[in-house]
């Protein structure tokens, strides 16, 4: 199925007025719009996949896990039906996706629970391989196909995800049965509810907080944003307490005590955060600033870059299975860790490219962070799955995700912070010495060099010139006719922010390295003791 955080932005671009002023994003309430495009799907699934984790344990793995699909491939349906314009249009997107988020919280609260279920330890690693190649090649298929379908008809994004959401629905009813231990009981309601409020809170104030507010670049001093995340962080805190004097918690914190599974949760969310920064950098990167360089017209460049991010997708291709297969026969621990050495070091090579790079070079670094990515992922989570009694895999699985996906939303929160720390000391003066130099008045230039760079990155990761809406028909009719076609051609805008990009991604690729090594060293811990389980446990 298309994948959620690719094709909203995709989506966006239609709905909200294409050309027009409320789809310009640099509009500071378009920048709103767009976070939740982007992040609510990934903030209510971060949330939900615990609980839903641990309804599997109590109901029946695989019975959440079909409702998920039913869930998911409904909200589509009536995504596709969108009746509004403009904000309305957007607020109908945001709603429904996040109500499909839920059945999306069904399917991954479940489907490494199913699959540790089904195979024995012995070839858990190359089963749970096999299914994150398959998610990773529906990612990049969902890349390709949505940035294509677009330019025909943006709801026809929802509609492909229809015939595909009733085959899988129908196949999963069918085919999938109940394997693993079913543990009827209670839900935890104070725990649940106190988690969904402390992450909710944090994550929403960590997005929020990379917008403008009070004439500052960035909304780390809004009252709002302190209080979601002191809040949240506080209920969060309050959440623990209860996980510990509840009969049956939703969240087993009990789970930590085994240094494996602490270790492999860390190591994912650690590694989600890394990659998180690579994606969302390398859509900014490539539509904003290389392939406008490159002769591609903007309106193709989101296209254009899910088929030049390939390397990245074939090298998880590669990796992920083989590293599963190979981490059963010896062992989980190094091949998670190889994996982030690889990462790290391809991070490390992605650093050293200028902004306008050889395609060659570069796809051979994507490349690398893929098949560093191939190798992490399946023996992580067979490391943390194995960890855990038979009972508890739901509830594990769920914790897993969680940990995943809130590694995303801090990766958008973090790495566009500190792009965005990046560029507001060197963006403003860039902007308006360029502008100046092909005849905009001082005054003009100024006002378009005040522009936040939060909304510089949007521009960039939609392929949008925002050059020819902030300046004006006004403005740019009163210049020289070769100075307007300049500046509202593929090469101004790119080249204008190409340096001070290049300032924030150095601080950004850094700490991916650091958080790269820091996973690589959290995979390597070992147990003290070994869980007992109900089925034999893999040797990690």
């Amino acid at each position: 199925m298309l994948q959620p955080w690719q094709n909203t932005a995709y989506r966006h671009r239609d709905p909200v007025g294409r050309g027009g002023h409320r789809g310009d994003p640099l509009q500071p309430a378009n920048v709103s719009c767009l976070l939740w495009m982007l992040m609510g799907y990934m903030l209510v699934t971060a949330v939900l996949v615990v609980a839903l984790g641990r309804l599997g344990d109590m109901w029946g793995r695989v019975r959440i896990y079909n409702a998920g699909f039913l869930i998911f491939t409904l909200t589509s349906v009536i995504l596709s039906l969108d009746p509004f314009q403009g904000a309305g249009g957007a607020l109908w997107l945001i709603g429904w996706r996040i109500a499909q988020a839920v059945g999306g919280a069904m399917l991954m609260a479940n489907s490494a629970a199913i699959l540790t279920d089904a195979f024995p330890a012995r070839q858990r690693g190359m089963a749970l391989g096999v299914n994150m190649v398959a998610g990773i090649a529906g990612s990049f298929v969902g890349l390709v196909l949505g940035g294509a379908l677009v330019t025909w008809n943006w709801r026809s994004v929802f509609w492909v995800n229809v015939p595909i959401g009733i085959i899988g629905t129908v196949w999963a009813y069918k085919s999938l049965h109940e394997t693993g231990v079913r543990t009827p009981g209670r839900m935890d309601w104070r725990g649940n509810l106190t988690f969904a409020v402390g992450l909710t809170a944090l994550l929403a104030g960590i997005s929020y907080g990379i917008q403008p507010y009070g004439g500052h670049t960035m909304g780390w001093t809004n009252p709002w944003v302190l209080a979601g995340l002191i809040g949240g962080g506080a209920v969060l805190a309050l959440f623990c307490v209860i996980e510990t004097k509840v009969a049956e918690p939703m969240f087993p914190l009990r789970l930590f005590r085994d240094a494996a599974f602490a270790g492999g949760n860390l190591a994912a969310l650690l590694g989600s955060i890394a990659r998180g920064g690579l994606q969302f950098m390398l859509i900014i990167w490539l539509p904003g600033i290389w392939l406008p360089l490159h002769g591609y017209d903007y309106a193709d460049t989101p296209l254009w870059a899910g088929i030049y991010m390939l390397p990245l997708t074939v090298g998880f291709l590669v990796a992920g299975p083989v590293s599963g297969y190979l981490s059963d026969k010896y062992g989980a621990r190094l091949f998670a860790a190889a994996g982030f050495v690889v990462m790290a070091a391809s991070f490390a090579g992605l650093l050293a490219l200028p902004t306008d790079f050889g395609y060659g070079l570069s796809a051979l670094l994507v490349f690398l962070n893929g098949l560093g990515g191939g190798l992490f992922a399946a023996p992580n989570t067979s490391i943390i799955m194995s960890s855990v009694p038979a009972e508890a895999r739901g509830a594990a699985s769920g914790m897993r995700a969680t940990f995943q996906n809130a590694g995303m939303v801090l990766s958008m929160g973090v790495f566009f912070s500190l792009m965005v720390a990046g560029l507001s000391g060197s963006l403003p003066g860039t902007l308006t010495s360029g502008l100046t130099a092909q005849g905009v008045p001082a005054g003009a230039a100024h006002t378009v060099a005040g522009l936040p760079p939060v909304g510089v990155l949007f521009a960039a990761f939609l392929g949008y010139n925002p050059i020819q809406h902030l300046l004006g028909g006004s403005i740019l009719g009163g210049l020289p006719p070769e100075n307007g076609a300049h500046l509202t051609g593929r090469e101004f805008f790119p080249h204008l922010i190409s340096q001070p990009f290049h300032d924030g991604l150095v601080v950004v690729f850094s700490l991916a390295i650091a958080m790269s090594l820091a996973a690589a060293a959290a995979s390597l811990i070992r147990a003290r003791r070994r869980t007992t389980t109900s089925a034999p446990a893999q040797r990690p």
